[in-house]
């Protein structure tokens, strides 16, 4: 229904169309004689959205026939055990990305499980050396984190202008705010962070062209905030009840649904950023076995 509205950026069908890239390019290195991509995941613990993650990533590799190797450990796994197989994963040649499911258990500290990932194997984009090439001008990271990744390619795929544009990014998470903030910058934009401690966010939201929400709060960005004709990107994914859905819950997203009654362009949710994530995983993959056979 949503996906009709011309107002919606169909994540869906841009990452459909980035999929069958990868794909073609995969059987590019085969075709070489070279070896299939391949990402090493690890798994701790049994939280279902994370095993639900997990799959969903597990069923895009073997779509585009990039190797997935799954490391999975119970809860009280130790950090040593896992530092160790990521150490181990660094060093297999048949291993050209390494991806770490976060949360990981309470106990485990996961910057230092993060910093075990060589960053040439960091295909989330989350290394110290990744981000700080990234927010530097004139340097090119590894990789780029996904999700603002994705956020970005949805834009240019859109033949959204950013360059001269004014753009607000609600949240300053490593994950999505922070990167996103680069990365817009980088492409010419004049860029607000805004925060739980920012004031007047209303005001300053309503200033902007682009709008990227990533701060997990459901609908917390109403209409009465975006200007006539914004460009919105929407990263939330919140779950909240409702009895009218066999499941009794509902995905929904961080800026209010009749947003799209004043936005000129904006993703649904779900079927937005989300299915972006996954390529933009699949293509930082594909990117680093390149990178390798080319050493």
């Amino acid at each position: 229904m949503a996906k009709k509205n011309p107002k919606f950026i169909d994540g869906i069908g841009i990452a459909k169309k980035i999929r069958k890239e990868v794909k073609a390019d995969v059987e590019k290195l085969l075709q070489g004689g070279k070896k299939p991509p391949g990402i090493g995941v690890v798994l701790v613990g049994d939280r279902p959205d994370s095993a639900t993650y997990v799959r969903m990533k597990e069923k895009a590799c073997k779509e585009v026939g990039i190797n997935f190797f799954l490391h999975k450990y119970p809860a009280q796994v130790t950090e040593q055990e896992i530092v160790n197989t990521i150490q181990e994963l660094n060093k297999n040649d048949n291993v050209h990305g390494i991806l770490v499911q976060l949360p990981l258990s309470p106990h485990i500290n996961e910057k230092n499980v993060l910093e075990a990932v060589s960053y040439e194997k960091d295909v989330d984009g989350f290394h110290p050396m990744n981000i700080g090439h990234l927010a530097m001008k004139g340097h090119q990271p590894k990789f780029i984190p996904c999700t603002p990744k994705g956020c970005l390619e949805l834009l240019k795929r859109e033949n959204i202008e950013i360059e001269g544009k004014y753009a607000v990014v609600l949240g300053r998470s490593n994950i999505v705010g922070i990167p996103m903030s680069l990365l817009l910058i980088d492409n010419n934009a004049t860029v607000t962070v805004c925060h739980s401690k920012t004031k007047n966010i209303e005001e300053i939201v309503k200033q902007a062209d682009i709008i990227v929400a990533a701060v997990g709060r459901a609908e917390m960005v109403k209409k009465e905030w975006i200007k006539p004709g914004a460009v919105v990107i929407d990263v939330g994914m919140n779950t909240i009840e409702d009895n009218t859905r066999a499941t009794g819950k509902r995905l929904i997203g961080d800026v209010a649904r009749d947003a799209v009654e004043v936005a000129g362009r904006i993703t649904p949710v779900p079927g937005g950023v989300g299915p972006m994530t996954v390529a933009m995983l699949l293509q930082n993959t594909l990117i680093s076995a390149q990178s390798h056979y080319t050493k």
